[in-house]
């Protein structure tokens, strides 16, 4: 082959080298550390769905049609919220409303305790956990059931957090998260009797 053809044939190649280098960028998916239990993103195959679980490198997200199993990093995976980034913070604007709403009212102490809550069944609204001593001369104790819920739904979102935190920490060895998990995954299922609680399957105490 001549120099000129060589030549040629070389620089036939840089087009397809310049549309790998693009396609690259445009295929770049959600890191992460960006996403979190709960979240609605969208696949440009498998339409919108919820992130069920993380692990360090992908997720479970529940699809229309199934659960799938992506890595959201090397995958067309986008976010389906709206999101807010304040000093580098970035979290579905959705969550951060209702965080800190939630945060106002805890702080100003504005929270009725018969607020109905949103997620316990309604067969449950508006009860009553009663505590009964043994001893029939011991004073009952009653809680409101809204109040008993809410303190469930915190302690299983700090649950889906620390499941988060844990899959996500580069400073631990694969031996350690799964060590990690499997307390995770016991607190989870003690926590099963409450599911009769919630109104959704979706949200109830799940060891899967």
């Amino acid at each position: 082959m001549l120099k000129d053809e060589k030549a040629g044939a070389r620089h036939a190649h840089y087009p397809l080298a310049v549309w790998r280098g693009f396609r690259s960028l445009i295929t770049m998916g959600l890191a992460i550390e960006a996403l979190h239990i709960g979240m609605r993103v969208a696949h440009p195959n498998y339409g919108v769905g919820a992130i069920k679980s993380l692990t360090e490198h992908t997720a479970e997200i529940v699809f229309d049609d199934q659960q799938r199993t992506i890595a959201p990093e090397s995958s067309d995976l986008s976010s389906a919220e709206a999101t807010a980034t304040l000093s580098g913070l970035q979290m579905p604007l959705g969550a951060l409303i209702r965080q800190t709403a939630q945060d106002i009212v805890e702080a100003l102490g504005l929270e009725k305790p018969d607020t109905i809550v949103e997620g316990l069944g309604s067969r449950w609204q508006s009860g009553n956990l009663i505590l009964q001593p043994g001893d029939s001369g011991a004073q009952s104790k009653e809680v409101p059931l809204e109040t008993f819920f809410h303190k469930i739904v915190m302690i299983r979102n700090n649950l889906r957090v620390l499941e988060q935190k844990v899959n996500s920490n580069e400073k631990l060895s694969d031996a350690d998260k799964f060590d990690m998990q499997q307390y995770i995954t016991r607190c989870y299922g003690s926590l099963t009797t409450f599911n009769i609680l919630f109104k959704d399957k979706e949200d109830q105490f799940s060891t899967k």
